[in-house]
């Protein structure tokens, strides 16, 4: 392996019980992923886009990820060692997937939207061998941010399209070798893939997954899929779980058809739904809304939307209502990139368990809810979330956070608050790192957004701590409206939340508005960025008093 990763035990007692079970087996990433690709070779793989729109099938797809294996071999990659790539979600980024995995490679996917600190941090934790990327898309110069791959002893670059600089290799070139004939075998529990997080600090961690948890996670997601025959088009970039998981993994394991697009817009969604007969909307509350709130959505689009399965942010319970309201069979699962699917509901789930909880554990998967101290909570009573599964993550790149986020008996700290009810039903209600510490007083900030989401126009709140000289820090209300309103002034969302019974210490004492929000790639809203732009800000500390600050801009 060409980084230096320090990577976490799994006690003896869970790896027998994950292979006895079956969870994990000896067959590899890109093992697995030709079988079932060649296994598939007449269905539909289809890149919308653009730039570079392809239309194929998962036999042309496996056919050129097998000459791309056989490039990277020609390069020197051999298993173990480290291949990256950020590209948008383009034909050749998932060949470099595929064909990195079929060596037996670490994949290293890296979200197209990151600039030149982030890839830069990325390649130094991760040390490639090779690293594909495009010359440029819409406002992005990646070949600029590279800034120096001397800085990567013996880094190669291959760049897609024409635009190629002395020093670097084509891609043509790289997919011009001689096809690898079959996937390499290898140690299934050793690292196959490296996925990067960013929601709640400013450098990405790297999250190191096996070949064992990866196709764990495959098996699990690909469970709860919903009945229909429709596709789902998929924007989230194939760089991030999300994306990774609903393209390039779960549909070619469930053998059915690819469908990818580089850019998320509205308007383009709406018009592919109906173009390709495919679904879509689902993850993160502002894929779904954003189609819900576009001028061209109609009745036509709402039948391709049936089921809604909802995660990687918090998910408001009056946007769960509206989609139920509609006629959509909506249900939340909570996971992460370290984690991916640790509870969740299934469509086939009580109304009210959909809407108000995240569910149960799933198959394979445990929780444990603890105090500061680390003693289990009673029921009802709010705990730090501990994880652990089949498809829990090694380690990070990190050594040091690795060793902060695991205890001996394999249990990730997921860093999450939540309750669990009666019948086992996780309900997640806040971030450690989104609690407001008032003078002394916690503030849960999910509780106070979910009841601003209920005023008029509001389309998306986020409730951040921000400075305060007298009571160390205090509620700040950022909020996105809705096309064609105005963001409403402190007394009205007071009005609001004193109906809703909140005390007045939880009340924002600032409110903000916000055109759009800093995202993670899969839609999360970045509240360390929000944070970092309230630090200079000294608004008032009485919430009994009209705030000094009024809406404004953040």
């Amino acid at each position: 392996m060409t980084a230096d990763w320090k990577l976490r035990s799994t006690p003896e007692g869970l790896r027998q019980r994950f292979l006895a079970d079956g969870w994990w087996t000896e067959q590899t990433l890109g093992q697995r992923l030709e079988q079932q690709l060649e296994a598939g070779r007449d269905l539909a793989f289809v890149f919308h886009s653009q730039t570079r729109p392809w239309r194929g099938t998962f036999g042309q797809v496996l056919d050129l990820a097998r000459r791309v294996a056989g490039g990277l071999t020609r390069m020197g990659v051999r298993a173990g060692d480290v291949v990256s790539f950020q590209t948008p979600n383009w034909l050749e980024g998932a060949a470099t997937f595929y064909g990195a995995a079929l060596i037996g490679a670490v994949v290293v996917p890296i979200v197209h939207i990151y600039g030149s600190r982030e890839l830069g941090y990325i390649l130094r934790e991760c040390q490639p061998r090779v690293h594909v990327t495009a010359s440029r898309f819409g406002r992005q110069d990646f070949l600029a941010n590279l800034e120096s791959p001397d800085d990567i002893p013996g880094l190669q670059v291959v760049v897609i399209g024409d635009d190629v600089p002395d020093g670097f290799s084509s891609f043509d070139q790289l997919a011009a070798a001689d096809p690898l004939t079959a996937a390499s075998p290898d140690d299934a529990s050793a690292p196959a893939l490296v996925g990067w997080t960013s929601g709640t600090t400013s450098n990405p961690k790297g999250v190191i997954h096996s070949h064992q948890t990866v196709y764990a996670e495959v098996r699990q997601l690909g469970a709860t899929s919903p009945p229909g025959d429709r596709s789902m088009l998929v924007a989230n970039p194939i760089s991030h779980a999300i994306g990774m998981l609903s393209a390039l993994l779960v549909p070619v394991d469930q053998g059915r058809p690819v469908h990818l697009l580089d850019q998320w817009d509205p308007e383009v969604v709406l018009q592919l739904m109906l173009q390709e007969d495919l679904t879509s909307g689902g993850g993160a509350t502002y894929f779904v809304t954003s189609l819900l709130d576009h001028p061209s959505f109609g009745a036509e689009h709402l039948e391709h939307i049936r089921f809604q399965g909802m995660g990687g942010a918090p998910v408001p319970r009056a946007v769960t209502e509206r989609l139920t309201a509609l006629g959509v069979n909506v249900y939340r699962m909570y996971g992460s990139t370290e984690h991916p699917s640790i509870t969740g509901c299934t469509y086939l789930d009580p109304l009210e368990k959909r809407l108000g909880t995240d569910g149960r554990p799933l198959p394979g998967a445990e929780i444990r809810l603890v105090d500061p101290n680390g003693a289990d909570v009673g029921i009802g009573d709010p705990g730090q979330i501990l994880s652990r599964g089949p498809e829990c993550f090694l380690g990070y790149t990190d050594r040091e956070l690795t060793e902060r986020v695991f205890d001996v008996d394999g249990w990730y700290l997921t860093g999450d608050i939540g309750t669990v009810d009666e019948e086992g039903y996780l309900t997640i209600t806040d971030r450690i790192s989104d609690v407001i510490i008032r003078g002394g007083e916690n503030i849960s900030a999910a509780e106070v957004e979910e009841v601003l989401l209920g005023v008029p126009g509001i389309a998306e709140v986020a409730v951040v701590a921000a400075p305060d000289p007298r009571m160390g820090e205090h509620g700040a209300a950022v909020i996105r409206m809705s096309p064609g309103t105005e963001v409403p002034d402190i007394s009205t969302l007071r009005v609001a939340l004193e109906q809703a019974g909140l005390a007045r210490q939880k009340w924002p004492e600032e409110v903000l508005g916000i055109d759009d929000f800093p995202r993670t790639p899969s839609g999360k809203i970045q509240k360390f960025v929000l944070r970092d732009r309230l630090r200079n800000s000294t608004p008032a500390s009485d919430p009994d008093k009209p705030a000094q600050k009024g809406p404004g801009k953040c």
